[in-house]
């Protein structure tokens, strides 16, 4: 007859701390698995019972619940077995066994006949065994812990230390055919024969506390001990490497304070040395580099007095509104550049209106909604958007539109500059003098 814990693919828990295992008795004259009425659940893990019975038995943990296993032991160098057992007089036999085919990473082995505990475990390769004279199969009920930190090996039974050894540091990167038995070795050989219950693996130091809590944590252990040297260890390197930085520092610094290093300001791609000046065309400021640091003031324009038939307009590429000659048509004024439309389109240039050829762009609007710009040819359409067509307005001034034209307003703080509302300057600063700013790509009236 054989027997399988099928319902350890449900029993596996695992907390951050604690990876439990959810065992169950095996009835010699039932066909499947019985839970007993005492087990209950708690915060971190099952208590159940399994009582072994010498029959033909298969007990390992399911496949999902060894993958967790094996992942809770990559890379550890401490944890804890816990069990309670009680164990037939004079047998022999495996209370847990975690292995792959052959090969043990850790078997605990209790044998009656010489009375010892046996550990396996595997160091570089190689199997290695620890051998503890002690009598556990006596037919009474005992709790057994075993804790490892690093080579550092402890086994206490019913909550005293009857041993404490040096030994290899067991390897615990498990392969992924790794599993889990319990009271067997594999599916034929090393049959417990007795109860076990309670049974944990808990990755924390000094396991054993959670068996016996009235054993008192004195020393830290050898895994507390090697961390604590390792970064000693690696404060010491980091140390070392800060030190070299500091010393390349100071040899650096003292380099600098011999020699005389100026401080040059990079601009659009351009690199002007300390005291350079230079203008900026696209906003009409004198700019200047002064260590390191570029510092510019808006282009002072002097103010214009132009004559009867002339009017100040603002002419592509200059920053500063000249003087131009004028035209009337219908006894309207026309400033340089400004279009008006008759039998045909005009433009005024030096003083005389002079007919220009426009072609107008077709309008997708009714003509009822059609508008004629402000000193344009061609209509468009209500609610054009003349800002976008290339007006430009000053950093602290912004674009409106209206329905035949655009504008420039200041914004809430500033006030115009000489009457230019294309630039402004903060109220404290108005008396400042200041360039006036091209509203349009088209010259216009101030």
């Amino acid at each position: 007859m054989r027997r399988h814990a099928a319902a350890w693919t449900s029993a596996g828990l695992v907390r951050l701390k604690y990876f439990c295992i959810c065992l169950v008795r095996l009835y010699l004259n039932l066909s499947d698995l019985a839970f007993l009425p005492e087990c209950y659940f708690s915060l971190f893990f099952f208590l159940l019972k399994i009582q072994f019975l010498d029959i033909e038995r298969e007990i390992h943990a399911a496949p999902h619940v060894s993958e967790k296993l094996i992942q809770l032991f990559r890379n550890k160098s401490e944890f804890t077995f816990l069990a309670t057992l009680q164990q037939k007089a004079s047998t022999s036999g495996v209370i847990l066994s975690i292995r792959e085919l052959e090969h043990s990473y850790f078997e605990l082995e209790s044998s009656g006949l010489r009375d010892e505990i046996r550990y396996h475990y595997r160091f570089n390769g190689k199997s290695r065994t620890e051998v503890f004279p002690y009598r556990l199969a006596d037919g009474q009920w005992h709790k057994i812990a075993v804790s490892l930190s690093a080579s550092h090996l402890l086994l206490h039974v019913d909550c005293n230390r009857i041993y404490e050894r040096i030994i290899d540091p067991p390897e615990t990167n498990l392969t992924p055919e790794s599993n889990l038995w319990l009271g067997q070795r594999n599916r034929k050989h090393g049959f417990f024969k007795g109860v076990i219950q309670d049974v944990k693996v808990i990755f924390i130091p000094n396991g054993y506390i959670t068996q016996c809590p009235n054993l008192n944590r004195t020393c830290p252990t050898c895994s507390d001990f090697l961390s604590l040297v390792q970064g000693i260890m690696d404060l010491q390197e980091l140390l070392a490497k800060m030190t070299a930085k500091l010393n390349y520092a100071e040899t650096r610094l003292s380099q600098l304070e011999d020699c005389h290093c100026e401080k040059t300001c990079q601009v659009n791609g351009l690199i002007y040395r300390d005291k350079d000046s230079w203008v900026e065309d696209d906003h009409c400021r004198n700019c200047t580099c002064k260590s390191g640091v570029v510092e510019c003031r808006r282009m002072s324009c002097p103010p214009l007095d132009c004559p009867p038939d002339a009017l100040p307009v603002h002419v592509e590429s200059q920053c500063c509104k000249i003087c131009k000659a004028k035209c009337i048509y219908g006894g309207k004024v026309l400033a340089e550049g400004q279009r008006v439309l008759s039998k045909s389109c005009r433009e005024c240039r030096n003083g005389v209106l002079v007919k220009v050829t426009e072609t107008c762009p077709p309008l997708n609007c009714s003509e009822k909604d059609h508008v004629l710009p402000e000193n344009q040819c061609c209509s468009v359409c209500r609610g054009h958007n003349f800002c976008a067509e290339g007006h430009r307005c000053g950093e602290n001034s912004e674009c409106k539109n209206w329905n035949t034209k655009a504008t420039c307003e200041c914004k809430n703080g500033y006030l115009a500059v000489q009457g230019d509302s294309a630039y402004c300057e903060g109220k404290q600063n108005i008396q400042r003098p200041a360039a006036i700013f091209n509203p349009l790509p088209i010259s216009g009236i101030l």
